[in-house]
C-alpha cells in the first residue's frame, strides 16, 4: 500500500472531505476497465441492434458519461470536478459472451478522477444490465478496476 493513512478521516476519526485547496493544478487522468457477462443470445440481440429498447450500447455510453459527471452526487466525499473529457468504449466480445468496457476520464484539477472513471464504467455496465434484464437476469458485472492514473504529486500509476 502506498500510504497507510486513510485521508477521509480527521484526527478524531470523523469522516471529512479532504482539503485540496493548496494542491497544484495538474492534468489528471484515470483509465478503468470492466465487463458484463451474459447469455450468447443476449449479446446477439445487443450486437444486431434488435433489442426492443433500442441501441443498448449507445444508451449505456451516454449513461456512463452522465455517471462520471454525477459522481460527487453519489459518493459523499468526492469533490465536484470540471471534467474535460470522458471516453467510454463498449466492445462486444462474442468469444467471452461479454461486453468489455473501458473508460478514460480527464481533467485539470487539484484531485484525481479515479472515482469518476470507476463510476462511469459501473453506470454504463449497469445500464446494459437494466436494458437487458428482461431477457437475461443472470448477467454478471465483473472485473471493474483502475488500470491507470496519472497526474498530481504521486505521478503515474499503472496496474501490472
Amino acid at each position: 500500500m502506498e500510504d497507510s493513512k486513510l485521508t477521509h478521516f480527521n484526527a478524531s476519526g470523523e469522516a471529512h472531505m479532504v482539503d485540496v485547496g493548496l494542491k497544484e493544478i495538474t492534468e489528471r487522468e484515470a483509465l478503468v476497465e470492466g465487463r458484463i457477462f451474459m447469455d450468447p443470445e443476449t449479446l446477439k440481440l445487443i450486437m444486431q441492434g434488435s433489442h426492443k429498447k433500442g441501441d443498448v450500447l449507445g444508451i449505456a455510453r451516454v449513461a456512463g458519461i452522465m455517471g462520471a459527471k454525477r459522481t460527487p452526487d453519489l459518493i459523499p466525499l468526492c469533490h465536484p470536478l470540471l471534467i474535460t473529457n470522458v471516453e467510454l468504449d463498449l466492445i462486444p466480445e462474442p468469444e467471452n459472451n461479454a461486453v468489455y468496457c473501458t473508460c478514460s476520464v480527464r481533467c485539470n484539477g487539484q484531485t484525481g478522477v479515479e472515482m469518476e472513471a470507476l463510476c462511469a464504467a459501473q453506470v454504463a455496465l449497469l445500464t446494459i444490465y437494466d436494458m437487458c434484464k428482461a431477457v437475461d437476469r443472470g448477467m454478471e458485472i465483473s472485473g471493474v478496476k483502475l488500470m491507470k492514473k496519472a497526474g498530481g504529486k504521486s505521478g503515474t500509476w499503472l496496474r501490472e
